[in-house]
């Protein structure tokens, strides 16, 4: 995995994110991925399986503005760290930290996103 593939994958993740389309969140994973949603909760295993979570929990489009800065990659493991601000009211903000690893292909076979909520 190289720098560019890891970015690629992130903007995908962001446009999956602002359209909801279930195509676009597919195209993200393996078949057999595994995501870590919360340290705090089980992954959930399998394409299918991830798109039905993503759709529960799914942000509406224009919701949020979204930064990251690739923090190291190699081995076809990726790090990155995020900065969410949702502009709903009341307004919040989160950091991201996202554990990625990439196939051959540049879908994710395992994703672990934890985030925390900024203080206001």
């Amino acid at each position: 995995m190289k720098e560019k593939d890891l970015d690629r994958w992130v903007q995908k993740y962001r446009k999956a994110w602002e359209s909801n389309d279930p195509a676009d969140i597919a195209v993200l994973f393996t078949e057999d991925a595994a995501y870590y949603r919360r340290p705090d909760e089980d992954p959930i295993f399998g394409r299918d399986a991830i798109v039905t979570a993503w759709l529960e929990f799914a942000d509406a489009p224009g919701e949020t503005t979204f930064e990251y800065q690739v923090l190291g990659f190699g081995d076809g493991v990726g790090f990155v760290r995020g900065w969410t601000k949702y502009l709903t009211e009341p307004p919040a903000e989160f950091t991201n930290l996202w554990v990625i690893r990439l196939d051959r292909d540049g879908r994710a076979h395992e994703f672990i996103e934890w985030w925390m909520e900024k203080p206001l």
